[in-house]
């Protein structure tokens, strides 16, 4: 994300917001109450109501969940009453991949971080999303390695080979069970600058559950049946 950060308060007046996206070449600004935390935000299409208006007719701006009364848009002159609330934000400590589908399902440019009390901490882009697909393959794979591989315990015929080659993730070797191997793939997915995943993983089939069954020296199998990778950890 990025730490330094254009914002505005809530009592900031209508020509004041627009020099200050003209300045700054931003669609958007967050908006904060005086405790710093974010109460929503300002973009372009919040401002255009009030052209809208010249024309004797706002409502051919057109309602929408976003602008539900564009009239209203037309009539406000300080930030508090131009947002758009609540924001749609982020905290510091979630995923890339879930910052990307809120952009992607809201159709938004730039998400606001802020900490548990919902404080700016500073602006994620789509340009910062697309970084981290710039992250060297040898780091992807130590990664990979740490994070994934070793929460699984190495099957007895040898331990899964991890090779990044322009983000695209070939996984080999063998695991204690087959049913493993969907799961070591999602996980892999979600390591971030992975492209794609080639997976070539193989193991014995699970044993029926009527019959005799030898599991593995811990919980993977359980995380494996439950798809949480925190069981195996």
């Amino acid at each position: 994300m990025t730490h330094t950060v254009v914002a505005l308060r809530d009592e900031v007046a209508f020509k004041d917001i627009a020099r200050t996206m003209r300045r700054w070449r931003v669609s958007a600004l967050p908006v904060l109450d005086e405790d710093g935390r974010v109460v929503g935000v300002v973009s372009e299409a919040d401002l255009l109501p009030k052209e809208m208006l010249r024309d004797g007719d706002p409502d051919r701006f057109g309602r929408s969940p976003v602008h539900p009364d564009p009239a209203a848009k037309a009539d406000a002159v300080l930030a508090r009453d131009l947002m758009t609330a609540p924001a749609v934000t982020v905290r510091a400590d979630d995923t890339v991949a879930r910052a990307a589908r809120l952009m992607a399902h809201r159709h938004l440019k730039r998400l606001p971080v802020v900490d548990d009390d919902g404080v700016l901490l500073g602006v994620v882009s789509r340009s910062d999303l697309i970084k981290v697909f710039l992250r060297d393959d040898t780091e992807i794979a130590d990664e990979i390695r740490r994070e994934v591989v070793a929460r699984f315990p190495a099957a007895p015929t040898g331990p899964v080979r991890v090779e990044v080659h322009d983000g695209v993730v070939t996984l080999t070797g063998h695991v204690w069970d087959a049913s493993l191997v969907a799961l070591v793939t999602r996980l892999v997915r979600t390591v971030e600058g992975v492209v794609d995943v080639d997976c070539a993983l193989s193991g014995p089939a699970r044993p029926a559950e009527t019959g005799p069954h030898r599991a593995p020296p811990d919980d993977t199998t359980r995380a494996a049946r439950t798809g949480d990778p925190g069981a195996a950890a």
